[in-house]
């Protein structure tokens, strides 16, 4: 199993098939940023968002939405605030922020904002 920032390290990426987002380490997920939807609520009765444990893995299924890929263009991406498993997020210094940018394969590539890179959290 991979943390957060090892699965960075290591250019690890996640895969989406549907409507389901795969990401290759556990977190706590405080923010979801898809097109205009800035989603907070992860709990299992949330309409928009169902978040799983895997043994090594996060699943994040994204319930209004069908196919992915069919709704979000070559020019946009899926942004997280996320904290390692376990992790004090109370402290601000734990967030991390990832963005999540979708390939032709299924495959997403995961990796931290850079300066040129709009994130508004």
């Amino acid at each position: 199993m991979y943390t957060i920032k090892e699965a960075l390290e290591k250019k690890k990426g996640g895969l989406y098939y549907g409507s389901r987002i795969i990401v290759p380490f556990k977190c706590t997920i405080l923010k979801l940023i898809y097109q205009s939807e800035i989603i907070t609520d992860f709990s299992q009765c949330s309409s928009e968002v169902v978040v799983c444990e895997g043994e090594n893995f996060t699943d994040i299924y994204m319930k209004k939405h069908k196919y992915l890929k069919d709704d979000i263009s070559k020019y946009e991406n899926i942004k997280l605030i996320a904290a390692e498993k376990g992790s004090d997020i109370f402290d601000f210094s734990t967030h991390i922020k990832l963005i999540l940018t979708l390939n032709n394969d299924h495959k997403i590539k995961i990796e931290e904002p850079t300066d040129d890179q709009v994130f508004i959290d």
